[in-house]
């Protein structure tokens, strides 16, 4: 907390006092959610740091988290699942009341025996498809609780839809070109932009605009998970403003609400060069601060 303090006198000596943050309960307020924020991105360290048990990686388990198998699978050397599986964990996320049901069941397709894994899936995306639609009732049944993470809670399981999972997972395929590897398009992307990581960050950030419905808000959480995890060297140099709500919504409260969407981006990438806490925690928290600028509350999503 003392440095976000520190930071945030920084960055008023030189620039002048942002006003959305004049009284001393949304400066407090906003601390507390950069602070939360920081323990959030955090996170993904703490638990890669932490022995994980197999039951993590198995969808015929109620414990699989994609994110921990993506880690196992990272760790065993398997990185073309490890990516796979952070697409998955991003594409359906945790929903507050079926957890991880979703995700975990069209990965281990229903207990079947074999998984959609990446060498299957990519193998043959029509056939991925194919099972989707003809148990996707199944996977939607009424008295289990499902449905998709708070990030993704407009997405929609359907097969045939534009913009449904069967076309997000089609296209994402796509994306990576097989029989590219996802290294190699990570290591196609570091080639354009000279090896640097905010410019790797940039070119596949601009070049997911293939993914079918992978917003703005998929593609920071997808592509800042790749950087957190080593999967990719990729850090984002912005806060990615353009097409995002809340975020552009925190920034605009805090710097002043007439300013563009380019100023404000350039502000965020400012305020970081005194907090020294990234992009993604400044998103995040700029994000939770507006929708509370005056008293911190928690938020999970």
């Amino acid at each position: 907390m003392d440095g976000i303090d520190a930071g945030l006198d920084a960055f008023s000596r030189a620039r002048g006092e942002p006003p959305g943050i004049a009284t001393r309960e949304r400066r407090e307020a906003l601390k507390e959610q950069l602070l939360e924020s920081v323990h959030r991105v955090r996170y993904v360290q703490v638990i890669r740091e932490r022995p994980i048990s197999a039951q993590r990686a198995d969808p015929d388990n109620e414990l699989f988290d994609p994110l921990k198998a993506a880690i196992l699978q990272q760790q065993s050397g398997n990185m073309e699942e490890a990516f796979w599986l952070v697409f998955l964990f991003v594409h359906f996320g945790r929903s507050s009341r079926g957890g991880w049901r979703y995700v975990r069941e069209v990965y281990g397709r229903l207990g079947e025996g074999r998984r959609w894994d990446w060498a299957s899936t990519s193998a043959d995306p029509a056939a991925f498809r194919a099972w989707l639609r003809g148990h996707q009732g199944t996977i939607r049944r009424r008295g289990v609780p499902g449905g998709f993470g708070n990030h993704r809670k407009y997405e929609s399981l359907d097969a045939d839809s534009d913009t449904g999972t069967g076309a997000v997972v089609e296209s994402y395929v796509r994306w990576i070109e097989p029989p590219r590897t996802h290294q190699g398009m990570v290591d196609q992307a570091a080639n354009q932009g000279g090896n640097d990581p905010e410019s790797t960050f940039d070119t596949l950030y601009k070049s997911m605009d293939a993914v079918v419905h992978f917003g703005r808000l998929a593609r920071f959480d997808y592509l800042t998970m790749l950087g957190k995890l080593g999967l990719a060297n990729i850090i984002p140099g912005s806060p990615y403003l353009e097409g995002s709500s809340g975020p552009r919504k925190g920034a605009a409260l805090l710097f002043g609400g007439n300013e563009s969407v380019e100023t404000l981006d350039a502000k965020v990438v400012e305020l970081d060069q005194e907090l020294h806490v990234g992009m993604q925690v400044l998103e995040d928290g700029l994000c939770n601060w507006q929708k509370s600028p005056d008293k911190f509350v928690p938020f999970r999503g």
